[in-house]
């Protein structure tokens, strides 16, 4: 439970039967001065994103459509690590079944995506800022209802859970993440990563996964030993062009 001083998400609560993005109206919410811990949901988004501008797939009523808004935003460097950790507990509290998390922003369970995040965020001059969670799980997708393009790397959570009991997981679990400290959130994410120790490829290169640095950058050893950081952009298993 959120103990006393930690953010209570889901206080207050914003639900949209239909919204262009969650994202998009926690933003503007946020601007005008919404406190810490708004939730929006919405039952149907029109232009729900992912990262690299995707258009993120959700059946109207089979997924939970959820942004929430954290301030202050310093002093949470690793929220990008943090938010899929939250993610995964609210998976794990809901089925049977194990997540593991594909760095930076996807959540697994197997090797197929249940939930994706995307951290939008405002630092400001006097250290406070806001960010915004936004959260795409897919809580009741019939497989057969996924486009089959995404039917070999997308699932649901299934086991009778509901969008209900997936916002008030979710709720829970990122008020207990987005404090952790550090140590905590990478240890945690060693205990999950799902690319550790596997071949990746993106843009730039190619080379083996080594988990990630005390800034949550993805630590890859090249081809010829070196060790390189990447900070933000997709990776692939395998080579460039993958379709994970």
């Amino acid at each position: 439970m959120a103990g006393p001083g930690v953010t209570r998400f889901g206080h207050p609560h914003r639900h949209h039967r239909e919204l262009d993005s969650t994202n998009a109206r926690a933003r503007a919410l946020a601007e005008a001065g919404a406190p810490s811990g708004l939730v929006v949901t919405a039952a149907e988004q029109t232009a729900g994103r992912g990262r690299q501008g995707r258009e993120w797939f959700a059946p109207a009523g089979s997924a939970l459509l959820y942004s929430a808004l954290l301030r202050p935003l310093a002093d949470r460097p690793l929220l990008p690590l943090a938010a899929p950790l939250a993610v995964c507990d609210a998976v794990e509290a809901l089925t049977t079944r194990e997540c593991t998390v594909k760095w930076p922003n996807d959540v697994w369970i197997g090797e197929r995506k249940v939930a994706g995040v995307l951290i939008e965020g405002r630092p400001e001059e006097d250290g406070g800022g806001w960010a915004i969670v936004g959260v795409g799980l897919n809580v009741a997708v019939p497989q057969s209802a996924f486009p089959e393009e995404l039917r070999e790397s997308a699932t649901s959570l299934g086991d009778g859970a509901s969008i209900k009991s997936a916002l008030a997981a979710l709720n829970e679990a990122l008020a207990g993440w987005v404090d952790a400290a550090p140590e905590r959130v990478l240890e945690e994410f060693k205990r999950r990563d799902a690319l550790r120790g596997r071949r990746i490829s993106w843009q730039d290169g190619r080379g083996t996964a080594e988990g990630v640095d005390a800034q949550g950058h993805l630590l890859v050893r090249m081809e010829d030993g070196s060790m390189l950081a990447i900070g933000a952009g997709e990776v692939h298993l395998g080579h460039a062009g993958a379709s994970r």
